[in-house]
């Protein structure tokens, strides 16, 4: 049985107009860092949200959402997908080897590549699946111990390994910057290691800071709190 839409009349203000905030925000930002509005891919975060959460912003036209637990999706996406054929998931959070094949089958992109073993399991599930999602490398821009994520002094070898050992599909790289600390050195950094690298994307940003992640390049933001309002 496919999981019903909410009629019009179901959905709250704050949910549309959080929504329209955010991507009044990312045009404002896109504009004044002289690139268009459609060159940064909004993904709402819809991690820990049920479907009744989801499904009022799929109404107003959102296509792409990010997870962070690969179990989580496999809950919930499914089955709102029976209704909306051109959902794009992305997977956003840590992902564990014994993990990878539910993450091929399930996810259209993966922003979390931050290790060979990882790299190599990927290739190999996307091989045997015959789907080659979309990938970024994780950049662990401020070195911290306890933060997943391809060291920068490290990064070159590795996207190399990535494209040419493991054929992965690399589009982009991901950061997350250190809590506390000011973005956009980190934001500027993995702007220029991806110019170094020949990579397009730029998968930086988040509800604190996705405007000043724009003007610096990001062409996907990973937006929750500001469309979703704070997790329990």
């Amino acid at each position: 049985m496919h999981t019903p839409f909410p009629k019009a009349s179901t959905l709250t203000e704050p949910t549309s107009s959080a929504l329209e905030d955010v991507n009044r925000r990312i045009s404002k930002s896109a504009i004044a860092g002289g690139r268009k509005p459609s060159d940064a891919v909004l993904i709402a975060v819809s991690k820990t949200f049920p479907a009744e959460k989801i499904l009022p912003i799929i109404q107003l036209g959102q296509r792409h959402f990010g997870e962070n637990r690969v179990q989580e999706a496999m809950e919930k996406w499914p089955e709102i997908r029976k209704s909306v054929r051109d959902i794009v998931l992305h997977m956003i959070g840590p992902l564990q080897t014994n993990k990878v094949r539910d993450a091929v089958a399930h996810f259209d992109v993966i922003h979390s590549i931050d290790r060979p073993k990882l790299a190599e399991k990927l290739a190999d599930e996307m091989h045997k699946q015959n789907r080659h999602l979309k990938c970024f490398v994780q950049i662990n821009t401020g070195r911290e111990q306890q933060k997943a994520g391809i060291d920068p002094s490290e990064a070159k070898d590795f996207i190399e390994a990535c494209r040419q050992k493991w054929k992965l599909p690399v589009q982009g790289l991901m950061c997350i910057p250190p809590q506390g600390e000011e973005p956009s050195p980190h934001f500027a950094f993995l702007r220029e290691l991806a110019h170094r690298n020949q990579l397009q994307c730029l998968s930086m940003g988040m509800s604190s800071d996705f405007e000043i992640a724009i003007t610096l390049g990001a062409t996907h933001v990973r937006v929750g709190s500001a469309i979703f309002g704070p997790r329990q």
